[in-house]
Formats: structure tokens, sequence, C-alpha cells
């Protein structure tokens, strides 16, 4: 889908109403609270939403009661934003009901990460921007983190550069395209289906957390079969984090070089996105420019 056909929601103002639903996992009661407490002295109206605090078994309700808690924020003229209170796993009990409701009618900015990455997956099908970031459990931290602050500036309208280091498996050059991307497990099991998000001249991210070396080898290859990887512009490998060693392999970052380095794209190394304490929030479906260069300093690129 070419950039000028996003839709990107509405920016916030003081006043505006953020949503807290919880899509997949259960979370603990202060987690929220907390979370919501920040938001509220920030001037946001917050609604946390009837089944967010909820528990049914791993999930935070019944797939009806999180369907419910999304459809009733998606339908709601007031909610500018709807963050989800924390991963796990359920979102794809629900994906498929939650695109059958008119979202790009109005549209709301989704906000989270993990298995949060089926929702932009879903938001993206629909030509709608959404923002891989960090949820109530960093959020609750206040606006002062970086991250944090990074965050409300993209809900206020702003498009972000970010800098960081380069990385010893980096492969250099500039590239253009739109972002998407996000948990690989995630993604790697919505391929062929409507929420398939490996499409022709994106500036791909990935990040996964507690797969061993040879698991995420296994998805990178199923991309280099697929033909995924013929098909982006650029490649930003942000945390691979909670793995092993294996007999193969001493680190993740050691696998993944050797599995991509023939191919032309750039691509960055060591990217501060995933489930680590520095999440830089990235909004998906945006067109960006991915700079990597040998100077020690790569960056990625918001346009307008």
């Amino acid at each position: 889908m070419e950039t000028e056909n996003i839709i990107f929601p509405s920016s916030l103002k003081p006043g505006d109403k953020i949503a807290i639903c919880a899509p997949a996992g259960k979370i603990k009661a202060d987690v929220v609270l907390d979370a919501a407490a920040v938001l509220r002295a920030e001037g946001f109206k917050v609604e946390i939403m009837p089944h967010a605090l909820g528990e049914y078994g791993r999930f935070s309700g019944t797939a009806d009661d999180r369907y419910s808690d999304l459809k009733a924020a998606f339908a709601d003229g007031e909610t500018r934003a709807i963050l989800c209170a924390r991963g796990g796993y359920g979102v794809v009990h629900i994906i498929d009901r939650l695109a059958a409701l008119p979202l790009e009618k109005d549209p709301k900015w989704v906000i989270g990460f993990s298995d949060i990455s089926a929702m932009h997956s879903l938001m993206a099908s629909k030509g709608i921007a959404s923002i891989h970031a960090s949820m109530c459990a960093h959020i609750k931290e206040g606006f002062d983190d970086e991250d944090n602050a990074s965050l409300l500036k993209i809900l206020r309208g702003e498009r972000p550069t970010y800098i960081f280091d380069s990385h010893k498996y980096d492969k250099q050059g500039i590239a253009t395209g739109i972002l998407r991307g996000g948990n690989l497990s995630v993604l790697i099991e919505l391929i062929d289906t409507p929420y398939d998000i490996f499409k022709q001249g994106s500036i791909l991210f990935l990040e996964d957390v507690g797969e061993p070396i040879y698991k995420i080898e296994r998805m990178l290859y199923q991309l280099r079969l697929s033909g995924a990887f013929s098909k982006i512009n650029g490649l930003i490998i942000g945390q691979f984090t909670e793995y092993k060693p294996d007999e193969s392999y001493e680190d993740m970052e050691t696998m993944i070089y050797n599995v991509t380095k023939g191919y032309s794209f750039p691509i960055a190394f060591n990217v501060p996105t995933g489930h680590v304490d520095h999440n830089i929030p990235l909004i998906e479906s945006a067109k960006v420019t991915l700079k990597v260069s040998n100077a020690g300093r790569n960056s990625i690129i918001f346009h307008r």
C-alpha cells in the first residue's frame, strides 16, 4: 500500500480520551491503574475498559470479553487512542471479528508491542497507522522517560528521528520504504492471511523474546524461502532477548547475520526496539528512511 493511502489518526489534545484494553494476557491491576494515573496527569481522559483488569486463565477475559472491550473502544467517538495493557498471547482469537468492524471510519491510534503486533497487522490491513511502543508497565514510569516522551510527541503529531549506535554486523546503505514489523513469532504466523505484513517496499523491523536461536533461524529461513526478504528495501534488527547460546551460534546476532548477509538491502543491528527497557516508539505503516553508515551512527527518519 502506498504511503499516501495510509490513514494517520488525529493528533491528541488535552482532554482527549485514551481507552486501556487488554486484548491478550492478563495484567496486575496496579500496573494499569498507575499507567492511567500518569496519562491523566498529562491531561488525558482515561477509560479502563471493563475486562482490562480481568482474568480468564492466561487471558484478561474470554475472547468475547476482549472483543467486546475493543469493539466498544473503536466505536466510541470520544476515544482517540487505544493503549493495550500488555502483550502475552490472544489477539489472534479476535482478529477476524475486529477486522469486520469499520475501523477506518473513525481511526484511532493503537499502541503496544509483543502480541500486539497482530493488532498492528490488523490496522495495516485497514490502511491505518499505529504505534509499536511500550505499554502500561513502562508508561507508569512517567513521561520523564525518553521513550514515553517520544510516544507522547507522536500522539501529539510529531514525527521522530532516531539515532543509534552502529553494530559490527551492519550492512551499509540508505533505503526508504513503509515501516512494517514487530514480534517475529507473531508475524510469521500471519503469513498468507489478510494480515500478512511482508510486502513489497517495506522497511522491516523484527524483535522477539524467549525463543531459542534455532527457532529464530527457522523463522528467518521461512522468510527467505517464501521470498519475503526479496520484497523489502531495508531491515532493522531489534532486540532478541532471554535466550541461551546453542551449539551452533554463540549469540543471536551472529546467526541473523549469517542468514541475511547475502542480501543487498541495508541492515541495522542492535536497534533499541523490543522486550527491553529502551524500546523506541515506531509508527507502523509510516514512510521512513533507514540510514546505515560506517561512521558509528545509524538513523531512522520518519517522513511526514
